[in-house]
């Protein structure tokens, strides 16, 4: 299962764990992504962070929505950073669930509240 292949952990402390910050603006939510805030992630050809995806799943409903994928193509410091800026128009509670890829060490995940 695919579920037996994705990692977590705290972002303070692993720097493949994607950090979910999020803001209410009017009627959108402004999530920002990004990989590697305190523990900076090599961005190189041989080892990069490839893309990043965002999900949310309202309260009540029955599965997770794909909001976004950003792919990163560009891999060499300082050219790119693992970071996304995604609006969601809801005013909706659920959770926010981010992925990302590192060629080397894999799919990561985290998720946050949205309240």
């Amino acid at each position: 299962m695919l579920k037996d292949t994705i990692k977590s952990g705290d972002w303070k402390g692993e720097k493949h764990v994607p950090v979910i910050e999020y803001s209410r603006e009017g009627d959108f939510v402004k999530v920002e992504v990004s990989v590697g805030k305190e523990i900076p992630h090599p961005n190189t050809p041989e080892h990069h962070i490839a893309w990043i995806e965002l999900y949310f799943h309202p309260e009540g409903e029955n599965f997770p929505i794909m909001v976004g994928r950003v792919a990163f193509t560009a891999h060499n410091d300082p050219l790119t950073e693992p970071r996304a800026v995604f609006y969601i128009k809801t005013n909706k509670k659920g959770k926010l669930y981010a992925l990302s890829y590192c060629n080397i060490h894999g799919l990561w995940e985290n998720e946050v509240t949205l309240e």
